[in-house]
């Protein structure tokens, strides 16, 4: 008798043992299964400028950017592994660029999967390209030429910085309108001036800016404004138009800015524009109101505008 109820005391330990088992595999189970359904996803599907959906890392860590506008990346704080030095080399913040490789011009399929990128980002709308890097890692169409705040809320939202973009905006925008501001109040600029933005390519081609560089800048400032013949080519959505040298008069404003061009022949076109009666009959190169930059720090990028906050005064003011 005692060893019938030694055995059925045995019995029901073990069955309560099995019982608290099961009940801890089944909250295991169950926690496990809340903690996979609140798990952070690591990837997401974005639609790019040219419809591209794609499946992109939520936080890429090696990125290769390539095209126009580097310097919006730089003022995210991004730290890309490749990039095009076309971009780069000559502009104002280029020593701020370091340890990244160049992918070249046109990009170098084979030395952009060296890079082992988790995210590509180019801006070239280029089939043939684009077919070949997605195979390496996602690759997202980038529009570098909308305008500024576009491309950085863009940029913050693709890489995962959408506060830092939103503080970077509401900075630079408060530190351009007190710069602008100061230089009314001081009497360098007036309100009501015109500014016009020229520069030569190759082949003697003559160029007057509306938006695009240093004109995007210039005519965001609500303080140096497009002339009419500028504002049409603003109106018509153009960021620039070629025009003679015989129509100067029509495009020049109260100040003329004139970009440096990269190529002896197109440094040469300009010597020989400056050196033209219809050049120096203009009335703001008679009241000495022109001014030369070289074209790269005049690009439209994010760290190029910072620069040229510090930078316009001081060739206004000149």
């Amino acid at each position: 008798m005692k060893k019938l109820n030694r055995y059925m005391l045995i019995c029901s330990l073990l069955l309560l043992v099995g019982i608290l088992l099961a009940a801890c595999g089944s909250n295991n189970e169950e926690t496990n299964q809340k903690e996979t359904a609140t798990a952070e996803p690591t990837t997401r599907i974005y639609k790019d400028y040219l419809g591209h959906e794609v499946e992109i890392p939520v936080n890429p860590e090696r990125v290769v950017y390539h095209g126009e506008g580097y310097g919006d990346v730089l003022a995210l704080n991004i730290k890309t592994v490749g990039a095009g030095f076309s971009w780069i080399t000559d502009y104002a913040w280029e020593d701020r660029v370091k340890d990244v490789e160049d992918v070249g011009f046109p990009i170098n399929v084979e030395q952009t999967l060296s890079l082992k990128p988790d995210l590509i980002i180019i801006g070239t709308s280029d089939d043939k390209t684009y077919s070949q890097l997605s195979k390496i890692a996602p690759t997202i169409v980038f529009d570098t030429f909308a305008p500024l705040n576009q491309r950085l809320t863009e940029l913050g939202n693709i890489l995962n910085k959408k506060e830092e973009a939103a503080q970077w905006i509401a900075d630079y925008t408060e530190k351009a309108d007190k710069m602008w501001e100061s230089l009314v109040a001081d009497g360098t600029v007036k309100p009501d001036e015109t500014a016009s933005v020229l520069t030569y390519y190759p082949g003697d081609r003559l160029f007057v800016m509306a938006r695009a560089g240093l004109s995007q800048v210039l005519y965001d400032s609500n303080v140096l404004k497009p002339g009419d013949k500028i504002q049409k080519i603003l109106d018509d959505g153009t960021g620039f138009a070629e025009i003679s040298t015989e129509l100067l008069p029509e495009y020049a404003g109260d100040r003329i800015f004139i970009l440096t061009p990269v190529t002896d022949e197109a440094k040469q076109s300009t010597k020989e524009m400056i050196e033209s009666p219809i050049w120096k009959n203009l009335p703001a190169v008679k009241n000495g109101h022109v001014y030369t930059i070289d074209i790269q720090k005049s690009d439209s990028d994010a760290s190029s505008r910072e620069w040229l906050l510090t930078e316009l005064p001081n060739m206004l003011k000149k």
